[in-house]
């Protein structure tokens, strides 16, 4: 692929902006790259402003977020309702009845009705190449017969009742919707209750109120934030506990998330979104640009740039620059950019490599002449978009592997939401007599060796009826009452 023209577009209304730059050729990138993880890290403090402000108004001192959580979810846990109510109250603005919180079906009818259009033509083409997807991966029950007269299998089934977390506080985001649920309805889920805070890009918009019911969900609660989460985690009297809580937040969506593990399953401790843009001389800089943006205006989001070409992260700057006076969110995204973003010069792309498997990105974009084959030694990411037309939005919205990815360098063994995380598996056993006799002597020997002679008197027992019944070891036919193992149904 050739180098694309390299663009200057000066401007008078000239934006800058202090983000962080190094040069890792002579200057180790690990001590950047390890602050940059702390501050995205669910156990730092990356709180907004207001978030700040608000805790202190709320508890009457300036509690940590962990201690905001941990109060939280044992008020809720405690006094069920009434808690739930008093923190919406307190913390979203919305003094809401206990028969207020569920969204009644004619106000999700409503928003259906009125959406627009396209949106719900989009939303129906998105579900369908995520069921697609999902469908291609889930699991499937395995059987097998190792040797004669032993069945082995895996059995997956799926929950019953999951919780779906939708942020409202700065953009309304169906597209979470979704993601989340859509994975669940492939899996089998039969009820999937979905939280969004009381505000107007939560649970009163419209766009994201239609694509519930445009996915058949019946259950939308108007409450977010960590006593949400308290809230699906040990039910109340209007919102019933689920099994297991999936989608993002912020911070303190994420600690109530980590608080509530063990009394329910949730897919991951989730912090800010992240990027690593790896860009050679063939990638356009008002592209690097603005998917450095993209995520970066999700506020907080960190977007970091690795090349080893020439003048791209100095061009890569301008456009930067330029393309914030476009933003409505640029404050927002500036901040981003200067508190958790950097622009890296690298040695080469090996280099590149190596910073890119350490930091372990929510998502990745290789912009280079050879995607494919440097994905190959890229091993830690969430998800890894390949190519100049691939920008991580076709994945945030409509290419059809879920969003909701590992953050924080949990991509180094994490895995992004799929419809296999609704599953439940569990095995399956099943021996005949032959069966039994095969597997008796590493019963005996392991048993006795860790001391536990019920252990071997439970086969032992079966050995001596099978002898006094008459039945050999070496599968002679079995009583009446049982059925030969490969005459039974299967599972």
């Amino acid at each position: 692929m050739a180098a694309h023209p390299r663009l200057h577009m000066p401007s008078a209304d000239r934006i800058t902006i202090d983000i962080p730059r190094l040069d890792a050729r002579t200057e180790s990138a690990g001590p950047l790259l390890e602050s940059l993880r702390r501050k995205l890290s669910p156990q730092g403090n990356v709180v907004s402003p207001r978030g700040r402000a608000l805790t202190e108004k709320v508890f009457g001192r300036p509690l940590t977020p962990q201690q905001v959580v941990e109060t939280i979810c044992q008020d809720i846990a405690a006094e069920g309702t009434p808690a739930l109510l008093r923190y919406s109250a307190a913390l979203d603005n919305a003094p809401l009845r206990a028969d207020q919180l569920r969204v009644p079906a004619e106000d999700l009818q409503a928003a259906h009705r009125t959406a627009d259009r396209e949106l719900l033509a989009a939303v129906r083409q998105i579900r369908d190449r995520i069921v697609q997807f999902q469908s291609a991966i889930l699991h499937r029950d395995v059987s097998i017969e190792p040797q004669k007269g032993i069945r082995l299998g895996q059995r997956y089934l799926p929950l019953r009742r999951i919780g779906v977390c939708v942020p409202g506080g700065a953009a309304a985001y169906p597209s979470t919707v979704l993601m989340t649920a859509v994975a669940a309805q492939v899996a089998g889920v039969e009820e999937i209750a979905v939280i969004a805070p009381p505000t107007p890009f939560g649970s009163y918009n419209v766009d994201m109120l239609a694509t519930c019911h445009e996915l058949g969900i019946t259950e939308v609660y108007r409450v977010g934030g960590a006593q949400g989460v308290a809230a699906l985690a040990y039910g109340c009297e209007v919102l019933p506990a689920v099994d297991k809580i999936v989608g993002p937040g912020n911070l303190f969506v994420a600690l109530a998330k980590k608080y509530v593990y063990g009394d329910v399953d949730i897919d991951s401790i989730a912090g800010p979104s992240e990027v690593i843009v790896i860009a050679d001389q063939t990638a356009r800089a008002d592209w690097v640009a603005v998917d450095l943006l993209s995520q970066a205006e999700h506020s907080p989001g960190s977007a970091i740039l690795l090349t080893w070409t020439e003048g791209l992260i100095e061009e890569v700057y301008e456009q930067l620059c330029e393309q914030l006076r476009e933003l409505d969110r640029a404050p927002l995204t500036i901040d981003s950019l200067e508190s958790f973003s950097a622009l890296i010069r690298v040695a080469d792309e090996a280099q590149a490599v190596e910073l890119t498997n350490r930091f372990a990105p929510e998502h990745l974009h290789l912009q280079t002449a050879n995607p494919q084959q440097l994905a190959r030694k890229l091993v830690h990411s969430g998800a890894t978009f390949l190519g100049p037309y691939t920008p991580v939005a076709l994945g945030d919205y409509a290419a059809g592997p879920s969003h909701v990815l590992p953050t924080g360098g949990t991509a180094r063994w994490a895995a992004g939401l799929s419809a296999n995380d609704f599953l439940r598996s569990s095995s399956l056993i099943e021996c005949s007599p032959e069966g039994l006799a095969a597997l008796a002597p590493n019963v005996l020997a392991l048993a006795a060796k860790e001391g536990l002679p019920a252990h071997a008197r439970s086969v032992q027992l079966r050995l001596e009826g099978l002898r006094l019944e008459g039945l050999s070891a070496a599968g002679d036919s079995p009583p009446p009452s049982t059925t030969p193992l490969d005459e039974s149904p299967r599972w």
